[in-house]
């Protein structure tokens, strides 16, 4: 089990596209911060939203003469990481993410997290009310990306949790059905790619996942997700993906390098080590130039120095965390 970003993100909208279409503008004004830049577009198609959590923080840290902190968080910074969808007017959120990233001639990158039942009510539960909810919110999504390119990664924890027993059996075929209309919705996007999310190579039972995620679609969608928001290394975690592509027709997959750069944490209680571990690192930066064409991307799906939960000092899941975020940049390879 392992912990989420709380689905919530920043206000979007006009914001977001006059700043993406002003950001390359003239930079000479003395003191003020440098702005964020994007991404190589060959290299890493995904934008860089230059009003995320981690920018703000990098102004911040200018402004007080903290230099060395600045450059520290500008490592996370300049890397696309993820927007995860929040519950309210999805379509206007979406569609001030994929028109500032299409201003800036990039990819949005989203995460979908509403599913009902979510992470059986731990850190980051909730969820839309009821399978009619979630279709409606769904809907939101995809006329919000109209036919601007976005990656979507899907419901992360959805099906393991099917699998792992977390989720009340009662609630299992609603589910699959959800998940699978989702897939069909958005692939009607023609510039939409879809992955659903797998679990992770901590878990490790490709035997046991990939029936329920074919109920979930995958076939109809590009691919799957491994190690979302976890910590497992990125060798382990394409084994794991490898493993199980071969079970599901030999689909690709895209694996989550955001905090993965010292591998998973072993010490401490087992049940929370997926939540604020200390010592852990940047894995490596988005792209897709993996090397293997079984590898989609590697991901910023989680975004670092947000936090997992309550817990070992952190705020609530999803709230930005400083101090952890320097220690992530401080030992990553990012």
């Amino acid at each position: 089990m392992y912990g989420k970003v709380r689905a919530s993100i920043a206000a979007v909208g006009a914001t977001l596209l006059l700043v993406a279409c002003s950001s390359s503008g003239d930079d000479s004004g003395g003191d003020k911060p440098k702005p964020v830049q994007q991404q190589p577009k060959d290299k890493d198609p995904y934008w860089v939203n230059p009003q995320g959590k981690a920018a703000d923080q990098v102004a911040s840290y200018e402004q007080d003469g903290k230099d060395d902190e600045a450059g520290l968080i500008r490592r996370i910074a300049e890397q696309p990481t993820a927007d995860w969808v929040g519950p309210e007017n999805p379509e206007d959120q979406v569609r001030g993410i994929t028109e500032a990233a299409e201003a800036a001639d990039r990819d949005a990158l989203l995460v979908l997290y509403n599913i009902p039942h979510r992470d059986c009510g731990q850190y980051s539960g909730g969820g839309a009310a009821d399978g009619n909810a979630y279709r409606a919110w769904i809907d939101g999504v995809v006329k919000g990306i109209g036919d601007r390119r976005a990656t979507v990664v899907l419901e992360p924890d959805a099906v393991l949790h099917l699998v792992d027993g977390c989720t009340p059996q009662q609630f299992h075929e609603e589910r699959y059905h959800l998940l699978w209309g989702a897939v069909e919705k958005l692939k009607s996007s023609k510039n939409t790619k879809v992955y659903v999310d797998a679990g992770n190579a901590g878990w490790g039972k490709p035997d046991q996942i990939f029936e329920p995620l074919k109920r979930a679609g995958v076939q109809k969608a590009d691919g799957f997700s491994v190690n979302v928001s976890n910590f497992y290394s990125t060798a382990d975690s394409i084994r794991y993906g490898k493993e199980l592509s071969a079970k599901v027709d030999g689909k690709p997959f895209v694996v989550d390098t955001s905090r993965n750069g010292n591998g998973p944490y072993t010490e401490g209680e087992p049940a929370e080590r997926w939540c604020n571990p200390p010592g852990r690192a940047l894995g490596e930066v988005p792209t897709t130039q993996t090397g293997d064409p079984l590898v989609h991307a590697f991901l910023w799906v989680k975004r670092p120095g947000e936090s997992d939960g309550e817990c070992k000092g952190g705020p609530k899941a999803g709230d930005w965390w400083p101090e952890y975020a320097l220690e992530l940049a401080k030992a990553g390879k990012g």
